[in-house]
This record gives C-alpha cells, sequence and structure tokens, in this order.
C-alpha cells in the first residue's frame, strides 16, 4: 500500500504492540506515513525491535481513565490488538470493563476511529469463554460513541503463529491423528500478511463506519483438510486423521499442549475456537477495502510463505512474544532479601570472545544447550505434563536474540550484545530462575561465565534445589566446555564481534 499524502496521514495508537499481530503492524503502520505511538506496560520488552526509535512509547496499562485520556490525547485512530489468554474467574468481566473504560476514554480524547480484531464465530451458537469474550469487545466498541471497526477472522496463518505452530506440529510429529470430531469442521484461515493489510488500510477509510467486516481468505477448508494441505506443502506423506465421535475439547487442549510449542494455558482456549464452523458470512470489506496485489492469499500459498520465512530466519513475531511480565533479577542477588541459591562457572576458553559470543546468542531451539541433550528433552517433558513451556517453543531467529524473546522455556529478560545475556525461566518450579551466560576478552582467548540463580518458594523450592543440584554438577561443567569447542570450530566468517565493534542481524 503507498503512503498516504499529508491529508490522509494518522496519528495512531496501538496497544498491543508487543504481541504478534501489533509488533508487525507498527512498522507498516510507519511505512504507511502514519504517526505512531504505543501503549505498553513493560518498554523494555520493545528495546530490540528495529522501530523502537521511530514510535513514541507511552509505559501504562488499559486499566486506568486517566492515564488511557493521556496516551490517547491527540490520537486520530486507536487500534486495540489486546486479548488475554488468561482464564479463571472473573476473565469475561474484566475484558469488557477494559474494553468499555478504553472505550469511554476513546470518546473523551475525541479519537475518530477504534479498530478491533476479533475473531470469526457463528450466529446463535454457545460460543467459548474466550470466543464469547471477543465478541462481547467487539460489540462494546460498535456501541460505543466512537466509530469502531471490528474485524472479525478466523485461524491466522503466518510464521510463529499459534495456529500455524499448532497445525505444524502436530502434521510433523504424528503421521496418524485420532482426533475429534471438530477435525471435519469447515475453517477458512487467512494469511497473517493479509491481516494486516485490512488493519493498515482501515486506519484512513472514510469517517462513519461502525460496522464489522468477517475477512478471510476465501479459501474453506476442514481442519483435517488444513494440516494434510501443511503436510503436503512440507513435502509429507498425507497424515491419516481419525475423527472420533466426540469433541473432547479438554483432551484435545491437553494433547494439543504435550505435542507442539503451545502451553496448556493457550491450547484449550485454542481448541475451543475450532469447536464450530469458522467461515466467513459475509465479503462485504470488498466494499471498502481492496484485495492485496495478488490478491487473498489461498491457505495452501499463507503455509508456503510461513514456512519459508522461518526457512530465511525472518520470522518478525511470535506468539510467545508477549508473555507475562514479571520482576527482573535483583542486580545483586545476595543482597535481595530472599534465600538465593547460586551456581557459577568460569572457563577459559582459547576461542576469541566474538566467536564465544556468536555460540551464547544463537543458543537454544535447534542448536540445542550443548550439554545431555536427553537430560534437556527429559526436563521439558516434565514441564509440559505440568503445563508448562517445555523445550517446544525454540526461538524466533536461529542467530540473533532480542529482550522479551523466547528461547524454548526462557526468556531473554536482558541482552548486552557481545558480552552478557541473562534469561529468565518460564518452566514450572517451585521459585524464580534465571540463566546468565557471559564472556569477556582474556589474553588471546576469553573468560566465559555461566551463572544459575534461583529463588526457592518454601520448603519445595529448597528441596527442588537440592534435587537437581547433582545434575548441575554434570550438566553445566559440559556445557562450558562444549560452548567452547563449538565456538573455537566456528569459521571466522561467523563470528560476530564483540566490544564498541558488535554488529549482528537485525531481530
Amino acid at each position: 500500500m503507498p503512503p498516504p499524502d499529508a491529508g490522509q496521514s494518522r496519528t495512531v495508537l496501538v496497544t498491543g504492540a508487543t504481541g504478534y499481530i501489533g509488533g508487525r503492524l507498527v512498522p507498516r503502520l510507519l511505512e504507511a506515513g502514519h504517526a505512531v505511538k504505543v501503549l505498553v506496560r513493560s518498554p523494555q520488552k520493545l528495546a530490540d525491535v528495529p522501530w523502537r526509535h521511530q514510535v513514541e512509547i507511552v509505559q501504562d496499562g488499559l486499566d486506568r481513565a486517566e492515564s488511557l485520556e493521556a496516551a490517547l490525547a491527540g490520537v486520530d485512530v486507536l487500534y486495540y490488538l489486546v486479548h488475554s489468554m488468561a482464564s479463571g474467574g472473573g476473565f469475561e468481566t474484566k475484558e469488557e470493563a477494559m474494553a468499555g473504560l478504553v472505550a469511554d476514554a476513546a470518546a473523551g480524547a475525541g479519537v475518530g476511529r477504534i479498530i478491533y480484531l476479533g475473531g470469526l464465530h457463528p450466529d446463535n451458537a454457545p460460543l467459548s469463554t474466550h470466543m464469547r469474550s471477543r465478541e462481547a469487545v467487539g460489540r462494546i466498541f460498535l456501541e460505543s460513541s466512537v466509530d469502531s471497526i471490528v474485524f472479525q477472522a478466523g485461524v491466522v496463518i503466518g510464521s510463529g503463529s499459534a495456529s500455524f505452530e499448532m497445525i505444524r506440529h502436530l502434521a510433523d510429529t504424528l503421521p496418524v491423528m485420532p482426533a475429534p470430531s471438530w477435525v471435519n469442521n469447515r475453517i477458512e484461515a487467512i494469511a497473517v500478511r493479509d491481516v494486516l493489510h485490512y488493519l493498515v488500510a482501515a486506519a484512513v477509510l472514510p469517517d462513519r463506519i461502525n460496522r464489522s467486516f468477517d475477512i478471510g481468505s476465501r479459501d474453506v477448508l476442514t481442519y483435517r483438510d488444513m494440516m494434510n494441505e501443511y503436510a503436503a506443502e512440507r513435502g509429507l506423506p498425507r497424515r491419516l486423521v481419525v475423527a472420533l465421535p466426540v469433541p473432547a475439547p479438554k483432551l484435545a487442549g491437553l494433547w494439543v499442549a504435550l505435542v507442539t510449542p503451545i502451553p496448556l494455558s493457550m491450547a484449550f482456549p485454542l481448541v475451543q475456537s475450532l469447536q464450530h464452523d469458522a467461515v466467513s458470512r459475509e465479503h462485504d470489506v470488498d466494499g471498502y477495502i481492496q484485495q492485496p496485489d495478488g490478491g487473498l492469499a489461498p491457505y495452501r500459498k499463507a503455509v508456503a510463505l510461513a514456512l519459508g520465512k522461518e526457512r530465511d530466519g525472518q520470522v518478525e513475531t511470535t506468539w510467545a512474544t508477549a508473555g507475562i511480565d514479571a520482576d527482573p533479577l535483583p542486580s545483586d542477588p545476595d543482597w535481595a532479601g530472599y534465600k538465593v541459591f547460586v551456581d557459577e562457572r568460569t572457563f577459559h576458553s582459547p576461542a576469541p570472545a566474538g566467536a564465544v559470543w556468536t555460540i551464547i546468542e544463537g543458543i537454544g531451539g535447534r542448536n540445542g544447550w550443548y550439554s545431555l541433550p536427553l537430560a534437556w528433552r527429559i526436563r521439558g517433558w516434565l514441564d509440559k505434563l505440568q503445563g508448562g513451556a517445555g523445550l517446544k517453543r525454540g526461538r524466533r531467529h536461529p542467530k540473533t536474540l532480542g529482550t522479551g524473546e523466547v528461547v524454548d522455556w526462557w526468556r531473554v529478560e536482558a541482552i548486552d550484545r557481545g558480552r552478557l545475556l541473562r534469561l529468565r525461566a518460564e518452566m514450572r518450579a517451585p521459585g524464580r530462575a534465571w540463566l546468565e551466560l557471559s564472556v569477556e576478552p582474556d589474553g588471546a582467548g576469553s573468560l566465559y561465565k555461566q551463572r544459575a540463580i534461583f529463588f526457592p518458594r518454601g520448603l519445595g523450592g529448597r528441596l527442588y534445589w537440592l534435587g537437581v543440584y547433582p545434575f548441575h554438577g554434570v550438566i553445566f561443567p559440559s556445557m562450558a566446555r562444549n560452548i567452547s569447542a563449538a565456538a573455537a570450530s566456528l569459521p571466522e566468517t561467523q563470528v560476530k564481534k564483540t566490544g564498541s565493534d558488535v554488529v549482528g542481524d537485525t531481530p
């Protein structure tokens, strides 16, 4: 889409800018010539995005009217891209209350339009908790005094999307799949690039539009066919999907959580959203927004685009990008006022610091953890069985990391490129854990430092540390040696510079 002229340029506020869609929408809005503000609770999550210095960052949440009105001052268009995957008592009430607060604040600030991305759903059918919540939020905006556009999309297919990862891992892992009856439901997927096309175009539509639009690829398949179309695109044999005569959403959610990177807390709502057909009921959007150049991507093309992005290391955002905020590691754990266990190792490596850093920044995912792979896999499976992240989340890019990104069951809390990587654990454990990997020049070689930090929670946390400590005595020393060995054998052309000359691929 060409940039708008001066009369079409808008000031927009994006909520959910650290999420899967929001993180991709912001640079496209900038490319389209808009002035962009983002509202985030944790600005540090944007520390490594390439567009950080092109936007105005407002640090706050969506639950305070005063801060919302200040953030919305001078804003023409508000993008509401927030939907929690949390559950439990009061979930829907909280979501609706927050949407109502945002709508009132937008009206008070004179915002001209709210744009919301909801989900395709049938009329007059019992919806899942999360789908019902999304429908309610869209209705709140449409009934507010601010003109609103609510896009309703089905399964979003793109590199790193939760829906795509679910299909990919199921089809890659299981040549024969016993599945609930909903695998025969009709689904209209949409490529993430087409979702973004509609979102960007909606900012400059003529005024006085207040309605919902169903958006999709117009390519309607059963979920069974979607897995087999994926397998065909990957060059895999056709998958035998055996539909059982029961919906079994809870059992299916548990199965998805075990086989795919999706944690149990997300697997349930994703599976529940598949209990009904998800097909566009109207194509009225064509009368307002032209289709992208070349037309909407059919499902098979969307899969090919997603696989190509992953193969080329060009994944912009992933479903795991938007994680739960947590307290950062105190600067000095020994004086934090808590019981703390620390396992610290140092290793003098003949490899230069740049080579060691290259290995450090590439750790995890397909590159592994350089020590006893079976032990790491077992711990990952145990975490999965407890509803945790496990090792299947991988990483967005095979060589570079950014603040807030995931690395298997870890999340990047801090990165001082060329020197230090701090990972915060998101596995299920009776306490809080971090892993720090750092390197500094040491004569002709380098000094590699490795520090595991654990704040136990109660007696269970102390017993947990005592139980894993003997394994640390095997895993961590070999990890240091193997990282050094991998660095020493690294071709010079692949070594990243360190110090003031630090360079690397753009995350």
